[in-house]
């Protein structure tokens, strides 16, 4: 029976290891590459994927490659900006509904209930286009839109700890509930804050690339990967298949590799599951 245990722990530190190198990886790649890439050179336009240019290059001679890695990391810094923004918002209201008295807690409960009836993109899209779209748009709309499921996980939580021994204890003596919230409730919630966090960003990336595929997103002069699908789709007919397929690819690695670093450590964080493999 512990060789089974072992071998299940031992495969969640080595996938957690390869997320995380291909992570660390992409990000220093992504800062190593200069802005030469992607000047237009029309005399190197439509080049096929070579050593020279491991991507290709499109219709203005731009380097594909470089334009990939850029949009990686510039889609991975609005994922993780809209991801935290999310998992904060998530907290509060969490926080808010178990402490708060019944009052607050129906109020935040109907406000979750709100959100969870409208599919996600719908509303990203919406709230992106009151707002004009751009990086803020998207970080907002991210936001506001994928914080309630993790709210009534914290909120479940939170109710749990509030009837521990040592928070009764403390609570008989007087403590204020800020004193309580501080010592007692966030300390534990911060390894569900921290999956969260993981688990949203590659919501957050995927909506992002949607949304700017789509033309309510980031600006058309960025690096981003959405950008970069939309504009392939009219020249794929013409042969040119490296234009979508190794940004697509690379956006589904990155993406993947984030959800799984995210259930890794939401089994690190929660032992049960792993004992119960």
């Amino acid at each position: 029976m512990v060789l089974p245990k072992l071998h299940h722990r031992l495969r969640l530190y080595i996938s957690t290891m390869i997320a995380v190198f291909l992570l660390l990886t992409l990000i220093a790649m992504s800062m190593w590459l200069d802005a030469s890439g992607l000047a237009t050179n029309l005399t190197q336009r439509n080049l096929e994927p070579s050593t020279t240019h491991l991507f290709g290059t499109d219709w203005l001679g731009r380097d594909m490659f470089t334009r990939t890695m850029k949009g990686l990391l510039l889609s991975l810094k609005v994922g993780l900006t809209a991801g935290i923004s999310s998992v904060v918002i998530a907290s509060m209201m969490g926080i808010a509904a178990a402490v708060l008295g019944q009052v607050v807690n129906r109020f935040i409960n109907w406000v979750t209930d709100l959100f969870l009836s409208v599919p996600h993109l719908v509303t990203l899209l919406l709230i992106s286009f009151v707002l004009g779209g751009g990086a803020k748009g998207i970080i907002i709309g991210v936001a506001l839109t994928h914080w309630p499921a993790l709210s009534r996980v914290i909120r479940a939580e939170v109710m749990q700890i509030q009837t521990a021994p040592y928070v009764v204890i403390s609570r008989n003596f007087g403590k204020s509930r800020w004193w309580i919230a501080t010592r007692h409730i966030i300390p534990h919630l911060v390894p569900q804050i921290l999956v969260g966090i993981i688990l949203v960003v590659p919501h957050a990336i995927l909506h992002e690339a949607s949304i700017t595929f789509l033309g309510m997103g980031l600006s058309p002069h960025e690096p981003a990967i959405g950008i970069i699908l939309s504009e392939s789709m009219r020249y794929l007919s013409s042969g040119l298949w490296w234009l979508a397929l190794f940004p697509g690819l690379c956006l589904l690695i990155m993406v993947r590799t984030f959800a799984m670093l995210g259930e890794n450590l939401k089994q690190f964080v929660n032992p049960q599951q792993t004992h119960d493999k």
